[in-house]
């Protein structure tokens, strides 16, 4: 059956692709592993289900494929996918990997890599447009109480308000994992992370596309939530000298929410989408 994946870089229109995408990456990392970590879905059979699923895979470059020849590293990347499922399909797919990790983990710098992703396209950035979901499909957003707020934090990040996002919304011993297989402890690392992203980009417009709330027993209560961000490469630092570039910033965020405080999240972006972006050939 037909079936659409997005990426932070590319679109997928067919299972025979992402059949043969598999089929690389196995090539590359013939013993990966996937751990499943959680799954934070909404839905019913009538309008279909979305789930989210974060994993952690554990695998060894043992192969030649996208990212170069074998060097024997063993590497962790964690990958969220949004998955809409109706009548047992998969029919619409985003997916975001933090392919920084992986290239972190070979010895490679994130913008050599995403400039040696490039060369193979001909020097230019160019993501096709993605094709909509087809019905029934509509967006899942939650109007709970955790959700909303979570969504009102990365709307103030987004804005700049960083201080106040973390003081309304963050406990103090939040617990972050960020790209490229690092992790923030607290207010003031996490704070540098999201200050690291607005210095390089002045975000334009954040969309929430997906807002999941649940409740299950002996569970903290847990959101999930893909965005976009909408940015100009206007500042140094991140990203490099700024271009002036646009930016489109695909992300997926879990988050475990305790007496309405972020304790514990999970923030996936592509660095490596970004890095092609600003160092695109195309004119600004």
């Amino acid at each position: 059956d037909p079936c659409v994946v997005e990426t932070p870089s590319s679109v997928t229109t067919s299972v025979e692709a992402v059949v043969s995408g598999t089929k690389a990456t196995l090539t590359a990392f013939p013993d990966r592993r996937l751990l499943a970590e959680d799954i934070i879905w909404s839905g019913d059979d009538i309008r279909g289900y979305l789930s989210s699923h974060r994993i952690i895979s554990t695998m060894t470059h043992l192969g030649d494929g996208a990212f170069g020849v074998p060097t024997g590293k063993r590497i962790h990347v964690r990958t969220i996918a949004d998955c809409w499922c109706i009548e047992n399909r998969i029919s619409h797919e985003w997916l975001v990997r933090d392919q920084a990790a992986i290239a972190k983990a070979i010895g490679i710098a994130p913008d050599v890599l995403a400039g040696l992703w490039l060369a193979k396209s001909g020097g230019s950035f160019s993501k096709p447009t993605v094709p909509p979901a087809p019905a029934p499909f509509m967006a899942h957003i939650a109007d709970s109480v955790s959700a909303k707020a979570f969504a009102a934090a990365y709307q103030a990040l987004w804005q700049g308000d960083i201080e106040s996002a973390f003081s309304a919304h963050y406990d103090e011993a939040v617990i972050a994992l960020t790209p490229a297989e690092t992790t923030r402890y607290g207010h003031r690392e996490l704070s540098e992370f999201w200050g690291a992203y607005r210095q390089a980009l002045t975000c334009h417009t954040i969309a929430v596309e997906h807002l999941i709330e649940r409740h299950d027993a002996g569970r903290s209560v847990r959101v999930a939530m893909r965005w976009r961000a909408q940015c100009t490469h206007t500042g140094s630092g991140l990203l490099g000298a700024a271009t002036s570039k646009p930016v489109e910033v695909l992300g997926i965020a879990h988050a475990e929410i305790v007496d309405g405080r972020v304790m514990r999240e999970w923030i996936l972006v592509d660095e490596i989408a970004l890095w092609m972006q600003v160092l695109s050939r195309d004119a600004s």
